[in-house]
């Protein structure tokens, strides 16, 4: 499945102006008030010194006022400059000094020409009339320039005030270039979305029978498998305009903006219909709700999924806008979101098969300079449970490493390689193992490889190395299946303990003692084996008796909680695990002790190469002998028959609740 750059979301409303306009106003505002303000500063007059009416009569009459400035209110004057001045020096300008006079003086005028100082007159109403109008203006100035701000920033759309509105990014009819030959590998994925394509393109064909297009379309599958490829991939091929949107973006912090930015996507949709509306990670708005929570009906996220379920088949329609989501959880949606009349459709987009695989390699490689021993379909088998991210993950990083060394094009040789990286991670060449544990790591995957080439169902071993990869690898063993595998037998599984454990196995064979590098095995092990008596009923004291709750579908790793059990069957389980556990390292001891020689000999070559693969891995596998008895411990239901038919041809009855007609 090939991945393009998506096209650039575009804005729905033309006439609305771009992002960056609201920001370069504002800032053309402030620099008008910057000016606005240093303009007042500088014309500000310097406030003169305000002294005393007696102090200026002092001065008046010891002869040092020069010039007076006589106002209804005030005085300003202005001092003789000093006599002691030089003729080179500039003259300093005088200082003007203020006072308030009394209210009726009638010896002011006769004292200032007695002293001969100049006397200027002002008019009664002669203030500063530019500051008075400014004093006036300036408040209803800054008030404007706030409000322009205000009405910008309104215009833009700030969080708080804008915070209902959806986050949708809208992609223009025509402006998907992916299409559904862009998509490979889910063929039948492709096949139940042309339903919705058709009815996009024509929908009179499906309307005048009187049928009806599904309203929603939930995609289902593991992460990686090309759901959300799916989506544009529709959206191209109809040629409407397409809704994308994650379900986390519905939830805020605040109680009722999911649900409003709900109301505006559908909004918006139903103007632009017909159209495409895309939620990814649908299981994070439509998880079920519960009665055991008192607080539920005032969640938020509830209120969001209310909304939605109301807008998706609610009281009115919504013609012309098809519902896509995609999650990897289908277990834990709501079951009104999956009801007839909302998502009546899913379509479950799975791993690919090997011929999926070899189609999505063929899509990828298209941008890749491929060399000639390269062959797509060997690939695709080496690759069972690979998903179409990961194969495209797989052809980048063997073109990076055909790039590191500085090859023309693409080798077989970097495939594999970039399959070992993928699968165990990069090499550590910087730890240094002692020889002890070298010798100790190449027991233990010899070990490994001559228990997994004798067990049904495991794939072939190909590879057998004693460089550290990965974060605690000091060793490992490649073993890939040949097929596509969805079954496992109890033979198989049980002969995939025995390789677990054939690691330690070999450890205690030859050194007789055991270290903990065969950790990871014996947790893997542990797990298969209560899986083994807790899930898949392959106990013969429990019978097919479920404990457990089996896992999550798409995703690995996710399982229920246990079912209430009693101590008594507690004890039982343990019991059993335990001893299919010892059986099967006792089993792995046994056939380790018959090719003690094979296990040497190819040690001591691991020892010498670091690696053993090819035609010299083949030739010392051949050599393995299986040990006495191994079959009918791998495969007890064919005792458990055998025992059934002797002791149903000697008229017996069991001590069971039903009993066997004698043969």
């Amino acid at each position: 499945m090939q991945k393009r750059t998506p096209s650039p979301p575009v804005n729905p409303s033309p006439d609305k102006p771009s992002d960056f306009r609201p920001s370069l106003i504002n800032l053309g505002w402030l620099l008008v008030w910057l000016l606005i303000m240093m303009f007042t500063v500088t014309r500000m007059p310097q406030r003169p010194k305000e002294v005393p009416y007696s102090e200026f009569l002092t001065q008046v009459e010891s002869g040092e006022v020069a010039t007076v400035e006589v106002s209804e209110h005030q005085i300003a004057y202005t001092l003789k400059t000093s006599a002691e001045q030089t003729a080179d020096e500039a003259p300093a300008a005088p200082e003007t000094s203020i006072t308030t006079p009394l209210p009726a003086d009638p010896d002011l005028s006769r004292i200032l020409r007695n002293h001969d100082v100049e006397i200027t007159a002002l008019p009664t109403n002669g203030g500063n009339w530019f500051g008075g109008i400014w004093g006036l203006l300036f408040p209803l100035l800054m008030l404007w320039i706030l409000w322009g701000a205000f009405a910008n920033r309104m215009q833009e759309g700030p969080a708080a005030l804008n915070v209902g509105k959806s986050k949708a990014r809208i992609y223009a009819q025509g402006s998907s270039q992916v299409t559904f030959d862009d998509v490979a590998g889910v063929d039948e994925a492709k096949e139940e979305l042309q339903e919705i394509v058709g009815f996009l393109k024509d929908s009179k064909k499906y309307t005048r029978l009187g049928a009806k297009i599904p309203k929603g379309v939930l995609l289902v599958g593991p992460p990686g498998t090309g759901k959300t490829l799916l989506a544009r991939a529709i959206a191209g091929e109809a040629n409407v305009p397409f809704f994308s949107i994650s379900a986390s973006e519905f939830i805020e912090m605040f109680v009722g903006v999911g649900a409003s930015r709900v109301r505006d996507l559908f909004d918006q949709a139903k103007k632009q219909a017909p159209c495409i509306v895309f939620i990814d990670e649908l299981d994070a708005l439509g998880k079920s709700r519960t009665a055991n929570n008192p607080f539920a009906s005032n969640d938020e996220r509830e209120q969001t999924l209310n909304q939605l379920l109301a807008e998706m088949d609610g009281f009115e329609p919504n013609a012309g806008v098809i519902l896509l989501a995609a999650t990897n959880r289908p277990e834990v949606l709501d079951p009104a979101l999956l009801r007839a009349g909302r998502f009546d459709r899913r379509v479950v987009v799975d791993r690919p098969d090997k011929k999926g695989r070899e189609a999505i390699l063929e899509v990828h490689a298209k941008s890749v300079h491929l060399a000639d021993d390269v062959t797509l379909s060997k690939l695709a088998a080496r690759t069972p449970g690979f998903a179409g991210a990961d194969l495209a993950n797989l052809i980048n990083e063997a073109a990076l490493l055909a790039a590191r060394k500085n090859r023309e094009a693409v080798t077989m040789a970097d495939f594999n390689e970039a399959i070992e990286r993928l699968l165990t991670g990069l090499e550590k060449k910087s730890r240094i193992l002692s020889d002890l544990e070298k010798r100790t790591v190449a027991y233990h995957e010899v070990g490994h490889a001559i228990i997994g080439t004798l067990m049904p169902g495991s794939g072939k071993v190909e590879k057998i190395s004693i460089v550290p990869r990965g974060v605690a690898a000091l060793g490992y063993t490649l073993q890939l299946p040949e097929d596509d595998r969805f079954l496992m037998m109890e033979d198989e599984i049980r002969g995939r303990l025995m390789t677990l454990l054939g690691g330690r196995a070999a450890e205690e064979l030859i050194f007789d003692r055991v270290s903990t590098g065969a950790s990871d095995d014996i947790q893997k092990a542990t797990d298969l084996a209560e899986r083994c008596i807790t899930l898949y009923g392959m106990s013969k004291i429990l019978g097919p008796v479920a404990i457990e709750r089996p896992q999550a579908q798409f995703l690995e790793g996710l399982s229920q909680p246990r079912r209430p059990i009693s101590p008594h069957l507690s004890e039982t389980i343990d019991r059993e695990i335990k001893e299919l556990i010892d059986q099967a390292y006792q089993r792995a001891l046994e056939l380790l002790v018959r090719n003690q020689d094979v296990l040497e000999r190819m040690a001591q070559q691991l020892l010498e190469t670091e690696t053993l693969e090819g035609d010299t891995l083949k030739t010392l596998l051949l050599e393995i002998q299986p040990s006495t008895g191994l079959q009918s411990w791998l495969n007890p239901g064919h005792q458990r028959l055998q025992a059934l038919s002797n002791n149903s041809r000697g008229d017996r009855q069991y001590e069971t609740p039903y009993q066997l007609r004698p043969s």
